[in-house]
C-alpha cells in the first residue's frame, strides 16, 4: 500500500528558534509555529482558530533558521509529521505530533509582502528536493485541453 507523510505549513515563530548540538556535532533547532484560519460562521460573524505546532530540523540549514529568525516572524516549512513517545518523570507514557523540518524559505515581513524567497546559497543541509523529470519543453501548443 502507497503511503506518503508530506506537510506544508505557513505561520509565525511562536517563540525564538532554540539551536542545540547532539553528541556527534549535528545542530538541531526547534521551534514553534502558530497558524491562523480565518473563517465565516453560521451566524455571518468572523471566526478565527489557531493551530500551534512544535518543529524540528538537523543539519546546517538548523544553524540558518536559529541565526535569522526571532519570534514572530513568518516562514514556510515542507517536512514530515513524526511521532515522538516517551516516559515522563513520573512514569506516565507521553507522546506528541511534531513536524521534521526539511526545508524551509523566508517570507517578508508581515507574512510574505515581497513573496517568499529561497533561502541563503550556502544553507547547506540534508535534504534536497526530488528531480523533476524535463518533458521536452513544448509550446502552449502542446497543452491537450
Amino acid at each position: 500500500m502507497a503511503s506518503l507523510n508530506k506537510v506544508m505549513l505557513m505561520g509565525n515563530m511562536t517563540r525564538d528558534p532554540q539551536l542545540s548540538y547532539l553528541p556527534s556535532q549535528t545542530p538541531v533547532v526547534e521551534f514553534g509555529l502558530a497558524i491562523s484560519r480565518k473563517f465565516k460562521k453560521q451566524d455571518g460573524s468572523q471566526g478565527e482558530e489557531t493551530c500551534f505546532v512544535d518543529c524540528q530540523m538537523f543539519g546546517k540549514r538548523a544553524e540558518v533558521v536559529n541565526k535569522y529568525f526571532k519570534k514572530g516572524e513568518p516562514i514556510f516549512v515542507e517536512g514530515r509529521l513524526k511521532f515522538d513517545q516517551w516516559n515522563a518523570q513520573d512514569g506516565s507514557k507521553r507522546s506528541k505530533l511534531r513536524v521534521f523540518v526539511e526545508n524551509f524559505e523566508f517570507l517578508g515581513k508581515g507574512g510574505g509582502g515581497s513573496g517568499p524567497s529561497a533561502a541563503p546559497a550556502d544553507a547547506g543541509g540534508d535534504y534536497a528536493p526530488p528531480e523533476v523529470p524535463y518533458n521536452g519543453g513544448g509550446t502552449d501548443d502542446d497543452i491537450p485541453f
